[in-house]
Protein backbone atom coordinates (compact mmCIF):
# COMPACT_ATOMS: atom_id res chain seq x y z
CA UNK A 1 0.00 0.00 0.00
CA UNK A 2 1.14 3.47 -0.90
CA UNK A 3 1.33 5.82 2.02
CA UNK A 4 0.78 9.64 0.72
CA UNK A 5 2.94 11.95 2.93
CA UNK A 6 1.22 13.67 6.06
CA UNK A 7 2.87 15.95 8.90
CA UNK A 8 4.25 14.15 11.44
CA UNK A 9 2.51 12.40 13.80
CA UNK A 10 0.32 13.96 16.97
CA UNK A 11 2.56 13.38 19.74
CA UNK A 12 1.62 10.92 22.14
CA UNK A 13 -0.03 11.74 25.20
CA UNK A 14 2.39 12.76 28.14
CA UNK A 15 2.84 9.77 30.33
CA UNK A 16 1.98 7.16 27.72
CA UNK A 17 2.80 3.51 28.58
CA UNK A 18 2.66 2.00 24.66
CA UNK A 19 4.00 5.20 22.78
CA UNK A 20 7.18 3.52 22.41
CA UNK A 21 5.93 0.19 21.59
CA UNK A 22 3.41 1.85 18.86
CA UNK A 23 6.24 3.53 17.69
CA UNK A 24 8.31 0.24 16.95
CA UNK A 25 5.05 -1.17 14.74
CA UNK A 26 5.92 1.46 12.13
CA UNK A 27 9.17 -0.92 11.77
CA UNK A 28 7.22 -3.51 11.90
CA UNK A 29 4.35 -2.53 9.41
CA UNK A 30 5.46 0.44 7.17
CA UNK A 31 1.56 1.23 5.87
CA UNK A 32 0.59 1.94 9.18
CA UNK A 33 0.88 4.65 11.99
CA UNK A 34 -0.74 4.66 15.17
CA UNK A 35 -2.30 8.36 16.41
CA UNK A 36 -2.83 7.86 20.04
CA UNK A 37 -4.88 10.48 21.36
CA UNK A 38 -5.42 12.18 24.73
CA UNK A 39 -8.83 11.45 26.94
CA UNK A 40 -10.36 14.49 25.69
CA UNK A 41 -9.57 14.17 22.16
CA UNK A 42 -12.65 12.72 19.92
CA UNK A 43 -11.85 9.59 17.29
CA UNK A 44 -11.93 10.30 14.18
CA UNK A 45 -14.87 9.59 12.05
CA UNK A 46 -15.39 10.32 8.31
CA UNK A 47 -13.00 11.70 5.60
CA UNK A 48 -12.14 7.91 5.54
CA UNK A 49 -11.89 7.23 9.14
CA UNK A 50 -14.47 4.57 10.11
CA UNK A 51 -14.93 3.47 13.64
CA UNK A 52 -13.95 -0.57 15.28
CA UNK A 53 -17.72 -0.11 16.81
CA UNK A 54 -18.90 1.07 13.36
CA UNK A 55 -17.64 -1.84 11.34
CA UNK A 56 -18.95 -4.37 14.65
CA UNK A 57 -22.71 -2.82 13.90
CA UNK A 58 -22.14 -4.30 10.63
CA UNK A 59 -24.31 -2.05 9.16
CA UNK A 60 -23.45 0.93 6.55
CA UNK A 61 -20.21 1.43 7.50
CA UNK A 62 -19.31 -2.41 7.08
CA UNK A 63 -20.54 -2.58 3.70
CA UNK A 64 -18.44 0.60 2.69
CA UNK A 65 -15.27 -1.07 4.07
CA UNK A 66 -16.00 -4.55 2.16
CA UNK A 67 -16.75 -2.63 -1.06
CA UNK A 68 -12.67 -1.86 -0.96
CA UNK A 69 -11.91 -5.52 -0.51
CA UNK A 70 -14.21 -6.22 -3.23
CA UNK A 71 -12.66 -3.09 -6.02
CA UNK A 72 -9.27 -4.40 -4.44
CA UNK A 73 -9.65 -8.10 -5.82
CA UNK A 74 -11.77 -7.74 -8.87
CA UNK A 75 -8.75 -5.24 -10.12
CA UNK A 76 -5.86 -7.51 -8.66
CA UNK A 77 -6.74 -10.42 -9.84
CA UNK A 78 -9.12 -10.06 -12.74
CA UNK A 79 -12.55 -12.06 -11.03
CA UNK A 80 -14.85 -11.37 -8.17
CA UNK A 81 -14.92 -13.06 -4.77
CA UNK A 82 -17.32 -14.74 -3.07
CA UNK A 83 -19.25 -12.54 -0.42
CA UNK A 84 -17.92 -14.28 2.28
CA UNK A 85 -14.21 -14.84 1.20
CA UNK A 86 -14.22 -10.58 1.05
CA UNK A 87 -15.79 -10.77 4.36
CA UNK A 88 -12.81 -13.10 5.74
CA UNK A 89 -9.97 -10.16 3.58
CA UNK A 90 -11.64 -7.41 5.06
CA UNK A 91 -12.07 -8.85 8.52
CA UNK A 92 -7.98 -10.05 8.48
CA UNK A 93 -7.03 -6.37 6.79
CA UNK A 94 -8.41 -4.84 10.06
CA UNK A 95 -7.49 -7.56 12.75
CA UNK A 96 -3.74 -8.11 11.90
CA UNK A 97 -3.02 -4.73 12.93
CA UNK A 98 -5.53 -4.34 16.10
CA UNK A 99 -4.19 -7.25 17.63
CA UNK A 100 -0.85 -5.74 16.97
CA UNK A 101 -1.97 -2.93 18.88
CA UNK A 102 -2.34 -5.43 21.98
CA UNK A 103 0.37 -8.18 21.40
CA UNK A 104 3.49 -5.83 20.52
CA UNK A 105 3.42 -3.84 24.00
CA UNK A 106 2.73 -6.81 25.58
CA UNK A 107 6.03 -8.60 23.96
CA UNK A 108 8.34 -5.69 24.09
CA UNK A 109 7.56 -4.36 27.19
CA UNK A 110 5.20 -6.55 29.55
CA UNK A 111 1.96 -4.29 28.91
CA UNK A 112 -1.10 -5.44 27.70
CA UNK A 113 -3.56 -1.71 26.55
CA UNK A 114 -7.09 -2.24 26.97
CA UNK A 115 -8.96 -1.21 23.83
CA UNK A 116 -13.01 -1.05 23.75
CA UNK A 117 -14.15 -0.87 19.95
CA UNK A 118 -15.58 2.58 20.41
CA UNK A 119 -11.69 3.68 21.20
CA UNK A 120 -10.32 2.44 18.49
CA UNK A 121 -10.94 4.23 14.32
CA UNK A 122 -9.13 2.63 11.21
CA UNK A 123 -8.03 4.69 8.04
CA UNK A 124 -6.80 1.98 5.80
CA UNK A 125 -6.21 4.40 2.46
CA UNK A 126 -3.76 6.18 4.72
CA UNK A 127 -2.46 3.55 6.87
CA UNK A 128 -3.52 5.10 10.43
CA UNK A 129 -5.21 3.89 13.52
CA UNK A 130 -6.19 5.78 15.89
CA UNK A 131 -6.32 5.29 19.65
CA UNK A 132 -7.33 5.94 23.07
CA UNK A 133 -5.79 3.93 26.02
CA UNK A 134 -7.64 4.19 28.94
CA UNK A 135 -5.74 1.57 30.84
CA UNK A 136 -3.32 -1.41 30.96
CA UNK A 137 -2.24 -4.60 32.30
CA UNK A 138 1.22 -4.39 33.72
CA UNK A 139 3.67 -6.48 36.61
CA UNK A 140 4.38 -5.35 39.60
CA UNK A 141 8.17 -3.93 38.94
CA UNK A 142 7.68 -2.02 35.54
CA UNK A 143 7.80 1.83 36.08
CA UNK A 144 4.52 2.23 34.16
CA UNK A 145 2.67 0.63 37.06
CA UNK A 146 2.39 4.31 38.88
CA UNK A 147 0.62 5.74 35.54
CA UNK A 148 -2.58 6.67 35.60
CA UNK A 149 -4.76 3.70 33.97
CA UNK A 150 -2.24 1.16 35.01
CA UNK A 151 -3.91 -2.02 36.37
CA UNK A 152 -0.81 -4.16 38.35
CA UNK A 153 -0.94 -8.17 37.79
CA UNK A 154 0.94 -10.21 39.79
CA UNK A 155 2.60 -12.47 37.34
CA UNK A 156 3.31 -13.31 33.89
CA UNK A 157 0.46 -15.92 33.65
CA UNK A 158 -1.92 -13.27 34.90
CA UNK A 159 -0.76 -11.19 32.24
CA UNK A 160 -1.09 -13.63 29.87
CA UNK A 161 -4.54 -13.66 30.78
CA UNK A 162 -4.80 -10.29 30.43
CA UNK A 163 -3.79 -10.40 26.52
CA UNK A 164 -6.34 -12.74 26.17
CA UNK A 165 -8.76 -10.81 27.63
CA UNK A 166 -7.76 -7.88 25.77
CA UNK A 167 -7.50 -9.05 22.60
CA UNK A 168 -11.26 -11.17 23.17
CA UNK A 169 -12.92 -7.71 24.40
CA UNK A 170 -11.64 -5.85 21.26
CA UNK A 171 -12.68 -8.39 18.44
CA UNK A 172 -15.82 -10.27 19.76
CA UNK A 173 -17.65 -7.08 18.61
CA UNK A 174 -16.06 -7.39 15.79
CA UNK A 175 -16.72 -11.05 14.63
CA UNK A 176 -20.59 -10.03 16.23
CA UNK A 177 -20.73 -7.53 13.01
CA UNK A 178 -18.81 -9.67 10.55
CA UNK A 179 -20.17 -13.03 11.47
CA UNK A 180 -23.17 -13.52 9.51
CA UNK A 181 -21.49 -12.52 6.40
CA UNK A 182 -18.47 -14.65 6.59
CA UNK A 183 -20.75 -17.67 6.96
CA UNK A 184 -18.51 -19.42 9.66
CA UNK A 185 -19.50 -20.92 13.06
CA UNK A 186 -17.97 -19.84 16.22
CA UNK A 187 -15.37 -22.03 16.66
CA UNK A 188 -14.08 -21.22 13.13
CA UNK A 189 -13.97 -17.28 13.78
CA UNK A 190 -12.23 -17.50 16.56
CA UNK A 191 -10.06 -20.09 14.75
CA UNK A 192 -9.38 -16.62 12.68
CA UNK A 193 -9.07 -14.64 15.64
CA UNK A 194 -6.29 -17.56 16.84
CA UNK A 195 -4.20 -16.99 13.14
CA UNK A 196 -4.33 -13.39 13.75
CA UNK A 197 -3.12 -13.25 16.69
CA UNK A 198 -0.21 -15.30 16.29
CA UNK A 199 0.85 -14.59 12.57
CA UNK A 200 0.73 -10.68 13.13
CA UNK A 201 3.15 -11.07 16.58
CA UNK A 202 5.40 -14.24 14.92
CA UNK A 203 5.81 -11.67 12.12
CA UNK A 204 6.70 -8.60 14.17
CA UNK A 205 9.33 -10.85 16.23
CA UNK A 206 11.00 -11.94 12.72
CA UNK A 207 11.00 -8.44 11.92
CA UNK A 208 12.53 -7.38 15.22
CA UNK A 209 15.22 -10.23 15.08
CA UNK A 210 12.56 -11.84 17.98
CA UNK A 211 11.51 -14.51 16.00
CA UNK A 212 12.31 -17.05 18.74
CA UNK A 213 11.06 -15.31 21.77
CA UNK A 214 8.11 -14.10 19.72
CA UNK A 215 6.72 -17.95 19.07
CA UNK A 216 8.18 -19.09 22.87
CA UNK A 217 5.70 -16.06 24.33
CA UNK A 218 2.59 -17.02 21.82
CA UNK A 219 3.09 -21.08 23.04
CA UNK A 220 2.75 -19.42 26.27
CA UNK A 221 0.05 -17.39 25.32
CA UNK A 222 -2.18 -19.62 23.72
CA UNK A 223 -1.41 -23.79 24.46
CA UNK A 224 -4.48 -24.57 23.15
CA UNK A 225 -6.96 -24.50 26.11
CA UNK A 226 -7.77 -21.24 26.43
CA UNK A 227 -11.29 -20.74 25.32
CA UNK A 228 -13.10 -18.88 23.10
CA UNK A 229 -9.56 -19.10 21.27
CA UNK A 230 -9.46 -22.17 18.81
CA UNK A 231 -6.69 -24.21 19.04
CA UNK A 232 -3.02 -23.34 19.85
CA UNK A 233 -0.33 -21.64 18.51
CA UNK A 234 0.71 -24.49 16.20
CA UNK A 235 4.20 -23.95 15.72
CA UNK A 236 6.52 -26.86 14.55
CA UNK A 237 9.70 -27.42 12.22
CA UNK A 238 9.84 -29.83 9.06
CA UNK A 239 13.15 -30.86 8.11
CA UNK A 240 14.91 -28.83 5.58
CA UNK A 241 18.05 -29.60 3.57
CA UNK A 242 21.37 -30.09 5.06
CA UNK A 243 18.82 -30.89 8.05
CA UNK A 244 17.99 -27.55 8.93
CA UNK A 245 14.53 -27.15 10.83
CA UNK A 246 12.02 -24.87 8.90
CA UNK A 247 10.12 -23.38 11.61
CA UNK A 248 6.24 -23.17 10.00
CA UNK A 249 2.45 -23.73 12.13
CA UNK A 250 -1.01 -24.83 11.06
CA UNK A 251 -3.25 -22.21 10.72
CA UNK A 252 -6.60 -22.95 12.86
CA UNK A 253 -8.65 -21.34 10.05
CA UNK A 254 -8.46 -20.77 5.92
CA UNK A 255 -8.59 -17.50 4.87
CA UNK A 256 -10.07 -19.37 1.44
CA UNK A 257 -7.74 -17.60 -0.91
CA UNK A 258 -7.82 -21.02 -3.26
CA UNK A 259 -11.21 -19.68 -4.27
CA UNK A 260 -9.50 -16.87 -6.41
CA UNK A 261 -6.07 -18.84 -7.36
CA UNK A 262 -6.77 -22.43 -6.46
CA UNK A 263 -2.95 -23.44 -7.26
CA UNK A 264 -1.66 -20.48 -4.46
CA UNK A 265 -2.25 -21.33 -0.79
CA UNK A 266 -0.14 -19.58 1.97
CA UNK A 267 2.29 -21.57 3.26
CA UNK A 268 1.28 -22.03 6.99
CA UNK A 269 -2.90 -22.88 5.43
CA UNK A 270 -4.24 -26.43 6.16
CA UNK A 271 -4.60 -27.19 2.69
CA UNK A 272 -0.48 -27.17 2.29
CA UNK A 273 1.40 -30.22 2.58
CA UNK A 274 4.82 -31.07 4.23
CA UNK A 275 6.37 -31.56 1.19
CA UNK A 276 4.97 -28.09 -0.50
CA UNK A 277 5.83 -26.68 2.58
CA UNK A 278 9.58 -27.23 2.63
CA UNK A 279 10.04 -26.43 -0.89
CA UNK A 280 8.25 -23.18 -0.31
CA UNK A 281 10.44 -22.03 2.96
CA UNK A 282 14.14 -23.60 1.40
CA UNK A 283 13.34 -21.00 -1.66
CA UNK A 284 12.29 -18.57 0.83
CA UNK A 285 15.52 -19.22 2.74
CA UNK A 286 17.74 -19.43 0.00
Amino acid sequence: MTVPALPAPTPAPPGSAVADAYARLADVYGGLRVIERAAHEPSPRGAGWVGADELAAGGPALDAFLAWDDTQVLRDYGTRARPDVIAGFGLHRYAWPACLLITLPWLLHRRVPRLPVAEVSFHRTLGRMSVHVGSFACLPDDPAADLPGARVVPDEEALRAEVRAAVALHLEPLLEGFGPRLRRGRRALWGMVTDEVVEGLWYAGRVLGEESRATAELEALLPGSTAPYTGGAGFRTLPGPDGVELPTRDRASCCLFYTIRPEDTCVTCPRTCDADRITRLTAEAA
